[in-house]
């Protein structure tokens, strides 16, 4: 039976190291192209949310000299959160996860951060925080998904700028750069193709951190949506393994962001320097502006809710957190 790995970004402190992916039968999702016409764009982006993940499959992480084994999960998923407290310099390290297949092994590479000394964690949504997706209207969002290749696919205007601007902030050295995480409610079976606009528009390089994984066609109907408390439990864990941080929250309107960065400021008064939302609508939305407000009065918290990047720029700039 031919299998494929996919596996992700990991990150670690000085005491731990975490790393997951999936194992599936024939192809990841990966394997399928991003760059072709209409038509077979469509026919692939349907083949990644059609996948099948292999239960109980024994996988081996391999770091530095460093070995250890797990099974996956029902859905095809592995996580290794294992102690690993070896002196290593500050950036990305290489890691291999392997799974024996018959005659050979299967091995896919990726990376592990072990992040600069910084000032400030950076954690975003994604879309229609930097990507343009359109998630209020799932009919919209889906066309766009579908009949939208890689080389289509837009950001919004100024986003990269503003990103790689927080990317350095507060950094003495600039070769050094903060911790960036991006979490949302899309699915892992999107992770290769947000690594590649990220890749495109020259993003800040991040951990990536996405929702359950999905294998039919009728969860591909309404992909992006359901409960979005995992990106509160996601994010309440990464600032948990980097309590010395200060955080920029970053989101959206258009579904539940505001709500779960405030949940994130109350349980956090101390880490959230500063929340931007994105305003999605020609109007901005009164229930969001008074969540911010709220979120405001914790603990001198600054938040901008915003239309265009510009603005999040100069705020950055206005705040302190970026130097002009």
């Amino acid at each position: 039976m031919k299998i494929d790995i996919t596996i992700y970004r990991g990150y670690m402190n000085d005491k731990e190291l975490t790393v997951s992916g999936h194992v599936f039968k024939s192809w990841a999702p990966s394997q399928y192209s991003i760059k072709k016409g209409k038509i077979k764009h469509a026919w692939s982006i349907l083949k990644m949310f059609t996948i099948k993940p292999i239960s109980n499959r024994e996988v081996t992480l391999e770091f530095n000299d460093f070995s250890v084994s797990t099974k996956t999960m029902k859905d095809g998923y592995f996580n290794f959160s294992v102690p690993y407290n070896k002196s290593l310099e500050p950036g990305w390290h290489k890691c291999m996860v392997k799974c024996a297949n018959e005659e050979f092994d299967i091995i896919t590479n990726s990376e592990i951060l072990k992040p600069y000394k910084g000032r400030y964690g950076i954690i975003s949504d994604i879309d229609d925080t930097f990507l343009i997706s359109h998630s209020s209207n799932i009919f919209k969002k889906l066309y766009v998904m579908l009949t939208q290749n890689i080389d289509n696919r837009k950001v919004f205007d100024d986003v990269p700028g503003h990103y790689q601007a927080l990317s350095k902030a507060g950094q003495t050295n600039q070769k050094f750069s903060n911790s960036f995480f991006y979490v949302s409610s899309s699915e892992w079976n999107l992770y290769a193709f947000i690594v590649a606009i990220a890749n495109k528009y020259k993003l800040p390089k991040a951990v990536i951190k996405l929702k359950k994984i999905k294998t039919g066609l009728g969860d591909f109907f309404f992909t992006g949506g359901g409960s979005h408390d995992h990106k509160f439990e996601k994010i309440k864990n990464i600032i948990s393994f980097y309590p010395e941080l200060q955080y920029v929250l970053l989101g959206d309107d258009s579904q539940k962001d505001p709500y779960l960065y405030e949940r994130i400021c109350k349980v956090f008064p101390k880490n959230i320097k500063a929340v931007y939302i994105r305003q999605t609508k020609d109007k901005p939305k009164d229930q969001v502006q008074s969540v911010l407000e709220n979120i405001a009065s914790l603990d001198q918290i600054q938040y901008l809710y915003f239309k265009d990047s510009k603005e999040a720029t100069l705020h950055s700039k206005q705040i302190g957190i970026v130097e002009d």
